[in-house]
């Protein structure tokens, strides 16, 4: 899918046809489109591969030929892919896509596989001081709404994992244990992500590969304070996570030991009426009283003598 959009006097609306000074947003973009990109637009193809390479981590990459920038940044998302929908629950999972932005002559294009609500969000105007024109304004505007959309996903986790926290403390099922550790993956996505966004924001901050100008230095600055509040709260709350999810993992494992020491106590206990009932089973003679009540009445007080002993020394609990 292919969407231009220019910013006029009277705001940012969507065009036929591209223009000079016009935004194009290509949305897992058909051959044909690819080709239109590449022929008519002049993006070079080696960077319309990048952009659609699902395993393409944050880069920035420039031809000095054909004075191109290409920016891949990572954004967040919901894995749809992943959801785990049975009758009783449901699973959910964050994850990160890349998404290049080139920068060309008279052009900005954006290439991604999945739609992302920050490219909603400039193409529906909600985006204040967009202008298609400023080419540098507009990636670092995309850049700063990604950073803030990280927010909102790592609030997200955060509440998630203290509602799947609470459930824990009722009853640990399996169900809340694959939350947990679903979000604490998605918690390393969003970490390794961060990181790499950072250091293409570093590179960008030297003003070698994409002209900086005076008046977009403040919003600079604001991109890189929200990235680094992306990192330290993913930091926290995978500390957090891993701290909760080995807690959990201690209490269910001593839950078994527990488990395990009651089945015990009660396999020795029953064992007693078996040892004696074996003698008497036996074809020996000499054996006292041989008669069921004697047998009975000895397995029987053996048996409140053990409990008793084992009641004494705690093995119940």
């Amino acid at each position: 899918m292919l969407e231009f959009y220019k910013t006029f006097d009277d705001g940012t609306r969507r065009i036929d046809a591209p223009e000079k000074g016009c935004w194009i947003n290509a949305i897992a973009p058909t051959e044909e489109e690819r080709n239109f990109l590449i022929e008519h637009i002049g993006v070079l193809p080696e960077f319309v591969k990048s952009s659609l390479d699902d395993e393409e981590s944050s880069h920035i990459d420039y031809d000095d030929d054909f004075d191109q920038t290409l920016v891949i940044i990572d954004y967040p998302d919901s894995d749809e892919s992943d959801v785990n929908k049975n009758e009783d629950y449901t699973t959910l999972q964050y994850k990160t896509n890349p998404m290049g932005i080139v920068i060309l002559k008279g052009y900005v294009v954006t290439i991604s596989l999945y739609e992302s609500w920050s490219l909603q969000d400039m193409a529906q105007g909600r985006i204040r001081q967009m202008d298609t024109r400023l080419k540098t304004r507009f990636l670092l505007l995309l850049v700063l709404r990604i950073s803030q959309q990280y927010l909102v996903y790592l609030r997200q986790i955060d509440r998630l994992s203290s509602r799947t926290e609470s459930k824990l403390h009722q009853s640990m099922e399996n169900k809340e244990l694959i939350q947990m550790l679903g979000l604490e993956k998605s918690l390393v996505f969003f970490s390794t992500s961060l990181k790499a966004d950072e250091i293409t924001l570093n590179k960008i901050m030297r003003g070698k590969m994409i002209k900086l100008y005076e008046e977009d230095e403040d919003l600079l600055e604001d991109v890189m304070i929200e990235i680094h509040q992306a990192i330290e709260m993913c930091n926290i709350y995978s500390n957090i996570l891993s701290g909760t999810m080995d807690a959990f993992a201690s209490v269910i494992s001593n839950n078994l030991n527990i488990v395990m020491k009651v089945l015990t106590v009660i396999t020795i206990v029953m064992a007693i009426p078996n040892i004696i009932f074996s003698f008497y089973g036996m074809n020996v003679d000499g054996l006292p009283a041989p008669h069921v009540l004697f047998p009975t009445a000895i397995a029987v007080i053996a048996c409140l003598v053990a409990i008793l002993i084992f009641k004494k020394k705690d093995m119940f609990h």
